[in-house]
């Protein structure tokens, strides 16, 4: 199954332009090159929602 940005943990929310950014620590050649091979990203780690820290802390 490939990963997708949308539950990823870099997967951020800007209020001010509506829209969704990617905050992993990508360059955007690195970036461009993913997206343009298909690769999946080496940063994408998955959202654990909301309880994620509490599952943790148990």
């Amino acid at each position: 199954m490939a990963a997708s940005c949308d539950d990823c943990t870099y997967n951020i929310y800007d209020e001010e332009m509506d829209a969704y950014f990617c905050e992993a620590p990508l360059d955007e050649d690195e970036l461009c090159r993913l997206l343009a091979q298909g690769k999946s990203c080496p940063y994408y780690r998955r959202d654990g929602g909301d309880y994620a820290l509490v599952r943790h802390q148990n």
